[in-house]
């Protein structure tokens, strides 16, 4: 028997840098009074070659987007869907650390894996299969799991995922018809 004295083990957690729960509060007020307020997202795409683009969001570094090889890209960025999840992701995030915050539950991971099953059959348009109608292009399925971690029970972070699901601007855009229009500029 050993009669060493043992270290304590202390462990050590760190939690997500946090949001203003005040400011997210007045915010959250503030479309109360005024659910029909909307924002609007602006973005301008230029094309570079080939399937490669950038596009500008604001005074942010462009974000590059490019078919893989065997689509006849250069592979040098992610692709459009893959962009698209990779926005998904975003704002399921987002909405996640609001609920969290707001139910004050503090966070010490959240890590989103998404998949899409998306086909192109009807090579962009490009005389592939032509036969296609639009709600048998894009993606046809998305899988979504949520790893999470917290100061709260299982049940309480399925809730939170759950609610920011429910209310995630992205994922309800992508699951619900919206007007589109596009047309020539002037």
């Amino acid at each position: 028997m050993s009669t060493a004295l043992q270290e304590p083990v202390t462990t050590i957690t760190t939690s997500l840098r946090p949001i203003d729960r005040e400011g997210l509060l007045a915010f959250a007020e503030k479309g109360r009074g005024n659910p029909a307020a909307r924002g609007t997202n602006k973005v301008r795409t230029v094309m570079e070659g080939q399937y490669r683009s950038l596009s500008y969001v604001g005074a942010h570094a462009p974000v590059v987007v490019d078919e893989p090889l065997h689509l006849f890209g250069q592979d040098t960025a992610p692709a459009p869907g893959e962009i698209v999840l990779s926005g998904l992701g975003g704002c399921l995030a987002v909405g996640i650390t609001a609920v969290a915050t707001w139910k004050q539950v503090t966070l010490s991971k959240i890590e989103i894996h998404m998949e899409g099953d998306i086909g192109n059959p009807a090579a962009w348009g490009a005389g592939g299969a032509l036969e296609k109608t639009p709600p048998q292009m894009g993606f046809q399925a998305i899988r979504v799991k949520v790893h999470i971690e917290g100061n709260a029970s299982r049940d309480v972070l399925d809730e939170i995922v759950q609610h920011a699901n429910m209310y995630s601007p992205v994922a309800n855009s992508m699951r619900n018809p919206i007007p589109f229009a596009i047309s020539l500029a002037d």
